[in-house]
């Protein structure tokens, strides 16, 4: 079987700074895996050739979630395996903690069945993989230590606080939380 390199790159943005710690909140996409359920990640996607993989993060958060984000720091790197259409890939994906900075949440783009804004602290039960939980951990630790982006603006565009626990668009007209399978985070095929 032939093995394949991939390299992606996404992130983790986050919005709310202006209210403090506890109004903190990230940008999550879901997808239906094979099996129907609905998976919670981070936005990515693969690296055009002439990007930097900050540049990639950036307009993969933009194109599947309709908001825009500035990079603040690397969260690091995670590789995984899989097999499709007879050969093994080898993908390495980079991530990095991103301010919002304007846009509107949106499920527009058709590799992605939902978008939301979830509180910082459920990110650890409603990230799909372990890998991007253990992100989430890193990401929460830097951001502790950014007292400097408490109570700013961002450069551009206005400052946006969800309303509610998490703003949740679905392309099935469901609300957060419907006909979630409870084992959706544990270890699913990617």
């Amino acid at each position: 079987m032939r093995t394949v390199k991939e390299t992606s790159a996404g992130g983790l943005v986050i919005t709310g700074w202006e209210g403090g710690r506890e109004m903190l909140r990230a940008a999550l996409i879901g997808r239906l895996d094979r099996r129907g359920r609905l998976l919670w990640s981070l936005p990515k996607g693969h690296i055009e050739s002439g990007e930097t993989a900050e540049e990639t993060a950036m307009r993969e958060v933009a194109e599947e979630t309709g908001i825009q984000g500035r990079v603040l720091a690397s969260l690091g790197s995670i590789d995984y395996w899989f097999v499709t259409e007879g050969r093994r890939v080898h993908k390495t994906v980079h991530h990095y903690l991103m301010r919002f900075l304007g846009g509107e949440l949106s499920d527009a783009d058709m590799e992605v069945t939902e978008v939301a804004w979830v509180p910082l602290s459920e990110l650890d039960s409603r990230l799909a993989y372990a890998d991007e939980r253990k992100l989430a951990r890193m990401a929460a630790e830097l951001i502790a230590g950014m007292k400097d982006l408490f109570d700013s603006t961002p450069e551009t565009a206005s400052p946006h606080t969800p309303s509610g626990p998490s703003d949740t668009y679905n392309d099935r007209g469901m609300a957060a939380g419907e006909s979630r399978d409870p084992e959706a985070r544990d270890t699913p095929t990617r």
